[in-house]
């Protein structure tokens, strides 16, 4: 398969370690990994064309929350098509229900099991976008 071929995934984390970890898994896995440690170095590489194919969002970033950054990146339609799966250690109901009406669809908490995960994306890549109303 070649590099054009994988499909992009954007990864914003702001713990270096646990980025490096979830990157190295999905390029293990076929993927073309990309990474931000902020939503807003996430924002910049999202200006810049060609789009990612998924992008896996924490919630607790810096400067803006990963749910604040969802519903602003939503509110453009540019990124309307942009499957998001949110990977975070809040695990609450109340949150998890939040991630997903403010656009993401699908919610993994931390810990993850690798396996988990890379299925995760592979059937949201098939799916596409979950329209909620």
């Amino acid at each position: 398969m070649s590099e054009a071929q994988k499909p992009r995934i954007l990864v914003v984390d702001d713990d270096p370690a646990l980025q490096k970890l979830v990157v190295a898994l999905l390029q293990r896995a076929e993927f073309e990994a990309l990474s931000a440690m902020s939503a807003m170095e996430a924002a910049q590489i999202l200006k810049q064309p060609p789009l990612p194919d998924i992008m896996v969002l924490d919630l607790m970033l810096p400067e803006i929350s990963g749910i604040e950054f969802l519903k602003q990146m939503r509110a453009k339609p540019i990124y309307d098509q942009l499957p998001v799966v949110i990977l975070s250690a809040l695990a609450d109901p109340n949150q998890i229900r939040e991630g997903l009406n403010a656009g993401a669809d699908r919610y993994l908490t931390k810990p993850y099991l690798a396996n988990n995960l890379v299925k995760t994306l592979h059937e949201v890549l098939k799916t596409g976008r979950v329209k909620r109303s």
